[in-house]
């Protein structure tokens, strides 16, 4: 193991950043405990998964970072996840105004803006679509696709790697990496649009249920996990990132990539246990009205 070669600061940096992994997992386990006593049993598991995203991104960091040779596999299990993590995050916003059928009756004659990022924020000229069951659909599918084709993809360049065909650093046209990378990218790309969609129409109504900072939570989570650590890559196989005996440019550049990972998801899973952690006492009404009498025996 390389971490015998670790001078004093590199095995600081090395235990302070094991010691926040273990503290990440630790305040998850917590807020999974108190999520499974609070929350009635439709959300549960949703809203468990989703904040299950940041303390998995760190710990895959974390084994990344002292195993270097399973970087690859634990970027995977990272993507897998977080693949999930998307799909549950619309579905979340479906459950939060109370489920399907209650959404299609409250925006009976609503329609969802889809110029919005990533995709098309630029294009305003796109014609506002009306929300039926058939649109939530397809909105669903747009996040559910990625949760399915994403491993799909994954356990292919799993076994071209381990033929010897795929390799990461390798972007030349003639090799399945590009391909299989550009295409992860639209599928990203479609599914974090459906779930904009889906919230420019949800935020006001869930603004009470801390809507808005559980999205900008997600986001940073979004860009931290793709773009930061793409762009990373890219620096370091160019060369931008140089190279330190023993560890090569590449080599370094995952280092970085994980070590920057580890402590913004400690950080976003401290906030995320903040703003979930609230009085769940107004499960039936959307609004953020007070109950009347009548649904104070609904809450479980």
């Amino acid at each position: 193991s390389h971490s015998a070669g670790l001078d004093l600061p590199g095995r600081f940096l090395f235990a302070t950043l094991t010691l926040m992994t273990l503290i990440a997992i630790l305040v998850f386990i917590e807020e999974a405990v108190y999520i499974y006593r609070k929350i009635p049993s439709s959300k549960r598991s949703i809203i468990i998964w989703i904040n299950a995203a940041a303390p998995v991104i760190s710990t895959t960091s974390c084994i990344g970072m002292w195993v270097p040779r399973s970087t690859m596999f634990t970027d995977f299990t990272a993507g897998i996840f977080f693949a999930i993590v998307i799909h549950k995050f619309l579905m979340m916003m479906i459950k939060e105004c109370g489920g399907q059928k209650v959404l299609l009756r409250r925006f009976e004659n609503g329609h969802f803006t889809i110029s919005t990022g990533p995709c098309c924020c630029c294009c305003l000229c796109l014609p506002r679509v009306p929300i039926t069951r058939q649109t939530l659909f397809w909105l669903k599918l747009g996040t559910f696709q990625f949760a399915v084709f994403r491993p799909v993809l994954i356990f292919l360049s799993i076994v071209l790697w381990t033929n010897g065909n795929y390799v990461l650093n390798n972007l030349s046209p003639k090799r399945p990496a590009l391909w299989i990378s550009c295409f992860i990218g639209a599928l990203t790309l479609f599914a974090l649009w459906a779930v904009g969609i889906m919230f420019r129409k949800v935020r006001i109504l869930l603004k009470c249920k801390n809507i808005i900072p559980k999205f900008a939570l997600y986001q940073f989570i979004v860009i931290l996990n793709q773009l930061q650590t793409t762009i990373i890559n890219i620096f370091a196989t160019q060369r931008i990132i140089p190279c330190a005996p023993p560890l090569s440019s590449t080599a370094r550049g995952s280092y970085i990539a994980q070590q920057l990972l580890i402590m913004e998801m400690f950080l976003i899973t401290v906030i995320s246990r903040v703003v979930y952690r609230r009085k769940y006492h107004d499960l039936e009404p959307p609004e953020c009205v007070a109950e009347e009498p009548g649904d104070k025996n609904q809450t479980p």
